[in-house]
């Protein structure tokens, strides 16, 4: 297994109130040790050298767990669930719902992210044909449709994968950025109601007021 502040030790560099934060909270559910590098994004420190020379993009989360670093929600969520099959919150290769569990994770990142983006930025939609998610009201059903068939995202089986929807279907329904179905509202009720969901969220809080915001 791991042994905390050893090689196998994740580095998460964070900042509350951000993407990275559900990634506190999958390192939470699956038991990893990790060192918490906090970034205050309101003093620039993501776009300064030290972190830049670590994600050019100057984006938060990134791991680093060894030599290796990783970048993007989505590919973190697959490399953090797989390195511990016994928590069971990544169906393995070879099992039947690996392949859509890996479907509804990518699809938060190719199609339902940048579908609210443009939708909240009042973008001109561009013709389906050219656009990464169509558009928006065929992703949104899309994904209305698959969380119809419950409780979560891959049925009766809960996995990481609900635990990046249902963080980011959460923010998103605060902030107003999304059409709010009783499907869409009862799942994330379900998902923010896991006893470690409320203690990343008081951990982020506890850090932003540190940050002085």
């Amino acid at each position: 297994m791991y042994k905390d502040g050893g090689k196998d030790t994740i580095s998460l560099y964070y900042a509350p109130n951000t993407r990275s934060s559900a990634t506190l909270l999958l390192l939470q559910e699956l038991g990893l040790p990790y060192d918490l590098h906090v970034l205050n994004m309101k003093a620039g420190e993501n776009r300064q050298k030290p972190y830049l020379a670590i994600n050019p993009m100057g984006k938060v989360p990134t791991i680093k767990h060894g030599d290796a670093i990783i970048t993007e929600q989505v590919a973190i969520y697959i490399y953090l669930a797989d390195l511990v099959p016994e928590a069971a919150l990544a169906p393995g290769i070879g099992d039947p719902l690996r392949g859509p569990y890996l479907r509804w994770l990518v699809f938060y990142g190719s199609a339902f992210e940048p579908a609210v983006t443009d939708r909240s930025l009042q973008r001109e939609p561009g013709r389906p044909a050219i656009m990464p998610y169509g558009d928006f009201d065929t992703m949104f059903s899309t994904l209305v449709k698959q969380l119809e068939r419950g409780p979560y995202i891959l049925g009766e089986i809960f996995s990481a994968a609900d635990l990046l929807w249902g963080s980011t279907l959460n923010w998103m329904i605060q902030w107003k950025l999304i059409p709010t179905p009783p499907v869409i509202t009862d799942y994330v009720a379900r998902i923010t109601s896991r006893p470690l969901f409320a203690e990343v969220k008081a951990r982020d809080a506890e850090i932003a007021a540190q940050l002085g915001g």
